[in-house]
């Protein structure tokens, strides 16, 4: 595979693997919402099964390699940009950028701590192996996740550690999105209003989203 080496095929590959992120993100909320309507042991079921258990690995194969290139990528962007920038003007620019812009790498960050979190959590099911849903099937006789999940999140430090992570999810978002539009040349200033709000809009409707099984189970809407 060819990898780019100027700034602009760089910054290019953080657009797409972050698009294609973004997608996924958005993909996964949705199945997930399955809870809210009891279905979501028929739903995981459903995915260890030909077509979908390909399409499922496929998808968190080319998620994986995203966020691999989005951070190689970004920190070696970072590490360019000290490097060519005078102090005084990186001064500047901190003050004129918004809070999502200034903590882009420890939102990043945030979110790579979070992912690994979440994969050994509910993927790999080795944090609360006493819950895992692989080892204690429904009546059905599926991986039990509603009782994996709800059991899960009715502990206050599990429930928030999510609501925190989402919350950097969606402060990286939030920028990330109208740089992505910029770096692909689809901005302008006619458009650029309109790709703020659009990136805003998806990025908190998305927090909310993935905070609301949480803290639903916490407050014992969800059972």
């Amino acid at each position: 595979m060819l990898l780019p080496t100027s700034t602009v095929g760089r910054k290019l590959m953080m657009a797409v693997t972050g698009q294609f992120m973004i997608l996924y993100v958005i993909a996964h909320v949705l199945g997930n919402y399955t809870i809210f309507a009891g279905a979501i042991n028929a739903y995981a079921e459903g995915l260890r099964h030909w077509p979908y258990t390909i399409i499922l690995w496929s998808s968190r194969t080319l998620l994986l390699i995203s966020v691999f290139l989005h951070t190689w990528y970004g920190i070696i962007l970072k590490l360019e940009n000290r490097k060519a920038k005078p102090e005084t003007y990186a001064l500047t620019r901190y003050r004129s950028a918004s809070l999502a812009g200034r903590t882009m790498v420890w939102s990043g960050l945030l979110i790579a701590l979070f992912l690994i979190f979440h994969l050994l959590h509910f993927t790999f099911q080795v944090i609360e192996p006493g819950i895992a849903a692989t080892a204690h099937p429904d009546a059905l006789g599926r991986p039990d996740v509603l009782t994996m999940v709800v059991g899960s999140f009715q502990r206050a430090g599990i429930a928030a550690l999510y609501v925190v992570g989402v919350l950097g999810l969606g402060l990286h978002l939030y920028h990330g999105i109208e740089s992505s539009i910029q770096t692909e040349g689809l901005n302008n200033d006619r458009t650029l209003p309109v790709v703020v709000r659009t990136g805003m809009a998806i990025s908190v409707v998305l927090f909310l989203m993935y905070a609301a099984i949480p803290v639903s189970i916490l407050m014992g809407i969800l059972k």
